[in-house]
């Protein structure tokens, strides 16, 4: 059963509640987007997103439904503050990361405002530890504005591709240049690195390809550097679409399904690195 947190004592309400069986189910998705210490979180009805942002050139969102929860309760429009994810990761595993058969963390989760800390009411096997987490002034985000209408070239593969993908092409490269296309190679991925240039292409028929939906051909390069940390959510997850707008931002959206089937997402945005000339391709 979901813990109860006692009462605000000044009997001033939450703004922001919830109460997970599985603590588990928040910490995995978190990881996956743990590349920097703080991060940006915002609970509105639909649930919780969580935003963390690097040098002004990548940002990685990871979506909670509210589904996921046993109780999410939000008292106003939207709720949001600044934390320090890596303590927010540390006090959610603090009975351990091991996964014994039928032994999970309850978890409660309460914010009362502005200036208040997160309280963490966290029990396993009869005992309860309480955490409370400093929030701080949000920063402002980056705004990518992907917004479908937008969106030039899109594919989903099963992550397995991309996993593969990973593991063979020569990571000592400092970009990974990405090819969409209607036409032949359909979509590559191509690195050059000490050994040279190595090229992945994928055709549109092949089954690890779901969908495929490319109206232009488009060249890009991402650095491998920025793109690096997203491989803790393709690790976690099944699928993951691939979309790029006209100006070559990369959207790269991950389908993680947790312990109990339930599909959440985490979502990377990237800068491309550079224009590429017609000589170089």
């Amino acid at each position: 059963m979901p813990l109860s947190a006692p009462p605000p004592a000044s009997g001033q309400p939450y703004l922001l509640s919830a109460s997970l069986d599985n603590a588990r189910h928040l910490s995995s998705l978190l990881r996956a987007v743990h590349f920097q210490d703080h991060a940006t979180c915002f609970a509105t009805a639909n649930g919780l997103r969580v935003t963390v942002e690097d040098a002004k050139c990548i940002q990685a969102n990871a979506f909670i439904q509210a589904e996921i929860f046993q109780e999410f309760a939000v008292q106003e429009e939207s709720v949001t503050f600044r934390i320090n994810l890596s303590v927010l990761l540390d006090c959610l595993t603090i009975f351990g990361t091991s996964s014994l058969p039928g032994i999970t963390t309850a978890l409660r989760m309460c914010y009362r405002g502005y200036g208040y800390p997160l309280m963490l009411f966290l029990e396993e096997g009869g005992v309860v530890t309480v955490c409370k987490i400093n929030t701080q002034e949000p920063d402002e985000l980056l705004d990518f504005d992907f917004c479908s209408t937008k969106v030039v070239n899109k594919i989903i593969l099963q992550s397995e591709g991309l996993r593969e993908a990973f593991a063979e092409l020569d990571m000592t490269s400092e970009v990974l240049q990405i090819t969409m296309s209607p036409d032949k190679p359909y979509f590559r991925l191509s690195t050059f690195g000490n050994a040279g240039s190595a090229h992945l292409d994928y055709p549109r028929d092949s089954d690890l390809m779901e969908a495929f939906h490319c109206n232009q051909t488009q060249t890009n390069r991402y650095k491998i550097s920025l793109l690096k940390p997203s491989t803790k959510a393709l690790a976690l997850s099944c699928k993951v679409s691939i979309r790029t707008d006209a100006q070559g931002f990369l959207s790269l959206q991950y389908m993680i399904r947790n312990e109990d089937g339930q599909i959440c997402f985490v979502e990377y945005y990237c800068c491309p690195d550079e224009d590429i000339t017609e000589a170089e391709l």
